[in-house]
């Protein structure tokens, strides 16, 4: 089974580039990439289409094995992402990139597996999930270096490790704070947008016996062993630790949650039970009035509502198993879908910047496949314009939690 946490799909692969600065300028002006950064769209149409809702495309992050989940701050200034670039760790770590300077910095300890970084609006504290304070760290990089150097592969998959757990960093001097300490895998967490809360996705419930799970300890703990993602629900917390909510309580992986820009809703994407098929949610931050928008029959997630709650970007292999693009749809669900993108390979976990004109996406159009962050024009006025104009879906009464 594949699955999917807020990060990726991100296929292995090298993709050793020199580092290039963003430069300076207002409303992102970035700088021209390489020739081949963008590769080109199969027919004249598609490019046209795609072009109607972002123009002047842009590799922005270039070194490493890949790199992904880029979040804008509160003013656009800055961008936090993970990427595979650490000498003598093959996992991810966490980098901040000031968008007026170039310049980025790392994060994380530079020790484990981190994931899923965010900003938290008003102070800049970076939030990300870390395994650094596992004992086993330093031997699990080495196992992986010692895999990769043999020359084996093996398809890219999420270990939901249980590890796993929420720091927030200190935005001078970088110095981790840790906010969870359940068993299991915490990550995928973001702010709400006054920065009181954080949202995120946790399996602690697998390693709770108090739980009700339909079948006993063995098969529980057998669950935890081949499909730790099962177990994945979504939680609420204050932004400075303490007692969380759990806000879904239905069997399959829900994760990769985010506050609307107005604080009123969280959007998630919640896959069944049996990890294949996955659709965009969305619910009252109390975890109340839980609205499926998607029913592709595929895997849709990595959901994101623009600024003013309009629609929401997201991500699905609608058109095959590993070729993902990008959607957009009315925050209701009570429309079709409209295709964005038109790029073979991967184009997903789209984010938009704060005043909603920068587009910043997960691709492998630059023909490698390992995945890197592409920034972009955003044409909002295009986007309300096609959910305007896009059918109604037939069969959008009842589409409420079970």
């Amino acid at each position: 089974m594949l699955v999917f946490r807020c990060a990726a799909a991100l296929v292995p692969a090298v993709a050793l580039e020199p580092a290039v600065a963003l430069v300076p300028a207002a409303a992102y002006a970035f700088a021209a990439p390489p020739a081949a950064t963008v590769a080109s769209t199969t027919t004249a149409d598609a490019a046209t289409v795609e072009a109607s809702f972002v123009t002047r495309i842009r590799r922005l992050t270039y070194e490493g094995r890949r790199a992904g989940e880029g979040y804008f701050s509160s003013d656009g200034s800055k961008l936090v992402f993970q990427s595979e670039r650490e000498p003598g760790n093959p996992f991810y770590q966490i980098y901040e990139l000031d968008l007026v300077t170039g310049e980025t910095r790392r994060v994380s300890p530079g020790m484990g597996k981190t994931t899923c970084s965010f900003l938290r609006p008003g102070t800049n504290e970076i939030l990300y999930a870390s395994t650094h304070h596992d004992a086993r760290s330093l031997d699990l990089q080495r196992e992986e270096l010692e895999l990769r150097a043999s020359g084996r592969e093996r398809r890219y998959a999420w270990d939901y490790d249980p590890e796993m757990e929420l720091y927030v960093a200190d935005p001078e001097t970088l110095a981790p704070r840790r906010l969870t300490h359940e068993r299991g895998y915490d990550a995928e967490a973001s702010y709400s947008p006054d920065g009181r809360w954080i949202v995120f996705s946790s399996t602690r419930s697998g390693y709770d016996a108090t739980e009700t799970y339909a079948g006993d300890a063995a098969e529980r703990e057998k669950k935890l062993e081949t499909d730790p993602a099962y177990f994945g629900e979504i939680y609420l917390m204050p932004a400075e630790g303490g007692e969380a909510r759990r806000l879904t309580h239905v069997p399959g992986y829900d994760g990769g949650p985010f506050f609307f820009a107005d604080g009123s809703r969280i959007v998630w994407r919640r896959f069944d039970q049996n990890g294949l098929v996955a659709d965009v949610w969305t619910m009252k931050p109390d975890g109340s009035d839980q609205r499926r928008i998607t029913d592709f029959g595929a895997m849709s997630w990595a959901p994101w509502a623009d600024a003013t709650g309009s629609y929401i970007l997201f991500a699905s292999n609608r058109l095959g198993f590993s070729n993902f693009e990008l959607y957009l749809v009315d925050a209701e669900g009570t429309k079709e879908p409209v295709r964005v993108t038109y790029s073979d390979g991967f184009d997903g976990l789209p984010v938009l910047s704060p005043d909603g004109r920068t587009l910043a996406w997960t691709s492998t159009r630059h023909g490698e496949p390992g995945g890197q962050i592409f920034v972009g024009e955003w044409n909002h006025e295009r986007a309300l314009a096609a959910i305007e104009a896009a059918p109604p879906r037939a069969g959008t009464e009842g589409r409420t939690s079970p």
